[in-house]
């Protein structure tokens, strides 16, 4: 009787299983047939956004998707490299500080609306009004008055960007700025339409109230499951667009995104499980894409918490990890060790490596042990603490091989993860004493990389390191015009930030995508931006995916 019940109760999992199996694969035919005739591309996204608001996003996930969706004065084009986008022509006075864009004729907004210079200037304002609560407001520093109007010293109507006329839109600088062309192309300086978030304030946001400027425009968005853009017929260049649909979905979890992929839900995905890479590169290493990019990963310490207000101990953590063995062993897909912030790949710029990277790591370990005696800690009174990292499979490898080096050199460390947005909001609040992080930019200035230590940059600067001497380098370098100059000042300044270590660099990443080979347009660069007007699908590319009922099968082998 018991063996009975048993198989009936089997049985009846058996049936479940390929019902609710059956039920999937019937939804995802009818997701097809919806596609049927049309060139989609189905796009792993990584999380799920916050907001689509250029001038309060935070994340990558976020501005991938308002890339595809709005277009600055420059654009990034299928190289990353920026290109003339809502401009049509872009003029510099002779020494530097005014930049003139004229704006293309005829530009439209996807309800019809003409976009003007007057979005522009009201998108920026908006962007440094403190009303809006824009977390990276002072990356717009370089416009002249963003800084005071940052903090409430000037109303936004001062700030040094002015729209003349509809298509004028005149910039002035606080100091010469040789990367206009790339800042431009940034998602803070994105124009906004004016018309529509005066109707509907911050509701313009969402499907069908969103109005876009860009090759797409939004139809729908169905939160923590999937956004859907359509081509946007009113785009100035929308003929030479080939996607008609991209359906973005959140997939933070990289090994589900994989299976996903193999089994042909996405064509494209933004990561990929590095335990993985192996058996990628054995079995589909025409899908796997992996490049350098201009991301780093560090270690921040809390500067104004004791005992990390004293500097031999924040330089001992960094002596004790072992880089190579974080990269080589842990990570294992091409990340650079570093013991500088700013990655190799920076032009004009040559960082200035510390004497201890030539060490073993004996001898670094040795050092370590020295400087936590030195400064009062040992076996009898162990330095411990609480190490704070961001939530994911690698983060969590990379903690716990980071807190057996502490270990090693009498460190006793708790390790405690968090979702990556409440991570970083207990980091700018200060909530933390030693915790992960990394830093993605969209061009290669020295600068972008460096702010993250500038006193200047308080949301920024999460390790609350204050050094005159360096603040001063770095006004120093931002307001040098020649690339060689600027770039040795920069050296000197992260020099001085090195020694006293209120940033441990551990390594430069790479960016590991999984694309589709019918995926056609993708190309790798450090920047890693990937805009969907450039791609298309080649039908004929397209791998030959598993049958459904090979997919029941198989759960049962």
């Amino acid at each position: 009787m018991g063996n009975r019940t048993w198989i009936v109760g089997a049985g009846i999992a058996v049936l479940a299983v390929i019902a609710a199996l059956f039920l999937f694969s019937a939804n995802n035919e009818d997701a097809t047939a919806q596609g049927e005739g049309l060139m989609v591309l189905h796009r792993g996204n990584g999380a799920e956004p916050a907001t689509l608001d250029p001038n309060k996003e935070t994340g990558i996930w976020e501005t991938t998707i308002t890339g595809d969706l709005l277009m600055g004065l420059y654009t990034p084009g299928a190289d990353a490299k920026p290109i003339l986008g809502s401009a049509e022509a872009h003029d510099v006075s002779e020494d530097g500080m005014t930049h003139t864009f004229t704006i293309r004729e005829g530009l439209r907004w996807s309800d019809g609306v003409p976009v003007t210079a007057y979005d522009f200037q009201y998108a920026w304002r908006r962007f440094v009004n403190p009303e809006t609560a824009a977390e990276f407001a002072s990356l717009m520093d370089w416009v002249v008055n963003a800084d005071e109007i940052i903090r409430g010293e000037l109303p936004p109507e001062e700030l040094g960007a002015v729209a003349v006329d509809e298509r004028t839109f005149v910039v002035h600088l606080t100091h010469p700025e040789p990367f206009i062309p790339e800042i431009t192309a940034t998602y803070y300086t994105y124009p906004i339409p004016a018309h529509v978030v005066e109707e509907y304030g911050d509701a313009w946001t969402r499907a069908g109230t969103y109005v876009s400027n860009g090759p797409f425009v939004l139809t729908e968005w169905v939160p923590n499951d999937h956004i859907t853009l359509e081509k946007n017929p009113e785009f100035y260049d929308a003929e030479n667009v080939a996607l008609d649909r991209i359906v973005y979905y959140p997939t933070d979890d990289s090994s589900s995104a994989l299976r996903r992929f193999r089994a042909g839900e996405l064509d494209v995905n933004s990561d990929f499980p590095s335990q993985q890479y192996e058996w990628l590169q054995e079995n589909m290493a025409d899908s796997i894409r992996v490049a350098p990019m201009l991301t780093v990963s560090y270690i921040t310490i809390n500067t104004v918490v004791p005992p990390f207000d004293d500097a031999r101990i924040r330089r001992a953590l960094g002596l004790a990890i072992n880089r190579v063995q974080v990269t080589d062993q842990v990570l294992r897909t091409g990340q650079i060790p570093t013991f500088t912030l700013v990655p190799p790949y920076v032009d004009n710029y040559v960082s200035p490596t510390p004497d201890y990277a030539s060490w073993t790591q004996e001898e670094r370990a040795a050092e370590a042990r020295r400087l936590l005696t030195e400064a009062g800690y040992g076996e009898d009174n162990p330095l411990t603490f609480t190490y704070r990292y961001r939530e994911s499979i690698d983060n969590r490898r990379v903690a716990v091989a980071v807190a057996n080096m502490w270990n090693a050199v009498g460190v006793e460390v708790n390790l405690v993860n968090t979702e990556p947005a409440i991570h970083y909001a207990d980091m700018r609040a200060g909530n933390y004493q030693v915790a992960d992080g990394g830093w993605i930019v969209s061009y290669p200035d020295p600068g972008q990389f460096l702010l993250l230590a500038n006193r200047d940059y308080g949301e920024l600067n999460n390790s609350n390191y204050s050094n005159q001497d360096y603040a001063d380098l770095y006004a120093q370098a931002q307001s040098t015009v020649d690339r060689d100059e600027r770039g040795r000042i920069f050296a000197e300044a992260e020099a001085l930030m090195l020694y006293e270590a209120p940033m441990l660099p551990s390594h430069f990443g790479v960016s590991r995508s999984l694309v589709g080979p019918h995926v056609q347009g993708w190309v790798d660069s450090p920047e890693n931006v990937h805009r969907s007007r450039w791609i298309s699908i080649d039908e004929s590319l397209r791998p030959e995916q598993t049958s459904f009922t090979d997919r029941i099968m198989r759960l049962f082998n």
